[in-house]
């Protein structure tokens, strides 16, 4: 194995890493926030409403772009422009220039989100093994990163302003030098042309689980804190455990899920993942006491972190490209995040905000389901070391 090719899967790690850390530093220091602007629980909805709407706009307009540059040439732009985005979100002085800051860093992090998984796709092809659980890995430490900053920031009487704006500042020249270990996709220009066609049907049944898996993701970020509290009677400080033992659970899956996939494959690994996500939220809604939901929302993020790793996986093995296909089902899970934690609120006025969470069980349901119609042979591309891949990675220096 090459020295490029060991510092492209670096690269692409640290891509995952440093995602998860402005985009978690942002949702940490959310309640500073509201303290520096004088922000309502609804106003502060409008401004991750309008980080997401801006994040969705960039995605779904990715698989032409994708085609034409590739993901080496988006990640150089987006990260740095991530980065840019989230101090300009640090010193918007007032709800108007956030509103356009915060758009902004969602279209940059929207690039951002497709391209590093593009970037992972084509990695993993040149490995000739799996490796996307393990980036997505990235991903959570970056988060939980996040989670830790933020903390030690309020110890240490940071201000929202300065704490972001810190984070974005570094941010900026890790970005830059990162983007001198991305590899080049190889036939960008032979896809051009098809990613303007309608991808193959599997492109959007991978699309279908994303969907699903976002949506629980989701539920879990927006909605669990506020049961264990309200519902289940849990004091505020063991109420906010629930997410951070939900990541820690899918950290632990996803530095694991590759092995696992090279053992019992795609199809049989989101199979067991979609029973366990519904088996182990029905024991969240059922708990009886806050330390049993805690407990369980560990297991929920075992069984739910791996099935995004995986279809876009999948996704970019479906065709020549990695790019536009990933592009395609990273929308089309990206808009399960946004509108799961909507269907909550709405369902909670109508019903109970523990039947409206009863929507997770279902969803885990609808994977296990929906990975039955996935080939049970996994692809080449991801088990044998193709050889159209490494003329690339020679000349990646």
């Amino acid at each position: 194995m090459t020295q490029n090719l060991r510092l492209a899967r670096c690269g692409a790690i640290l891509t995952f890493v440093m995602a998860g850390l402005m985009v978690g530093t942002m949702t940490v220091r959310i309640p500073a926030l509201t303290d520096k602007l004088g922000l309502s629980e609804a106003t502060v909805g409008t401004i991750l409403l309008v980080w997401g709407l801006g994040a969705l706009v960039t995605m779904q307009s990715m698989r032409r772009i994708m085609a034409r540059t590739g993901s080496k040439t988006l990640l150089r732009v987006g990260g740095p422009l991530t980065a840019l985005g989230l101090v300009g979100m640090a010193f918007a002085p007032n709800l108007p220039l956030l509103l356009v800051a915060s758009a902004l860093f969602g279209m940059a992090f929207g690039v951002v989100d497709i391209a590093m998984n593009a970037q992972g796709s084509t990695v993993e092809r040149a490995y000739g093994r799996p490796l996307m659980n393990g980036m997505h890995a990235g991903w959570c430490v970056g988060a939980i990163s996040a989670g830790a900053l933020g903390s030690l920031s309020i110890a240490l009487g940071l201000s929202f302003t300065a704490n972001v704006a810190l984070v974005g500042l570094l941010s900026l020249p890790v970005t830059l030098v990162i983007g001198r270990a991305y590899l080049p996709e190889t036939r960008v220009r032979e896809t051009a042309t098809a990613a303007r066609r309608r991808m193959p049907p599997i492109v959007y049944l991978l699309g279908a689980l994303m969907f699903f898996a976002f949506m629980v993701e989701g539920t879990v970020a927006d909605w669990n804190g506020l049961f264990m509290r309200d519902s289940l009677g849990a004091p505020e400080a063991l109420a906010a455990l629930g997410y951070p033992v939900f990541e820690a659970g899918m950290l632990i899956a996803r530095l694991t899920g590759d092995r696992l996939r090279s053992r019992f494959g795609v199809r049989g690994m989101l199979t067991v993942s979609g029973l366990a996500t519904a088996g182990f939220f029905a024991v969240v809604l059922a708990a009886p006491a806050p330390l049993v939901a805690l407990f369980a929302m560990f297991f929920v993020g075992l069984g739910v972190a791996t099935i995004s790793p995986m279809t876009l996986s999948l996704a970019g093995t479906a065709t020549g490209d990695p790019g536009p296909a990933i592009a395609q089902a990273g929308a089309m899970g990206y808009a399960g995040l946004l509108l799961g934690p909507v269907v909550i609120g709405f369902l909670s006025d109508v019903t109970s905000l523990r039947a409206a969470l009863g929507i997770a069980v279902l969803l885990g349901l609808l994977i296990t389901l929906a990975a039955r119609f996935l080939p049970r042979e996994e692809p080449a591309a991801v088990t044998v070391l193709p050889t159209v891949e490494r003329e690339p990675v020679r000349a990646a220096a």
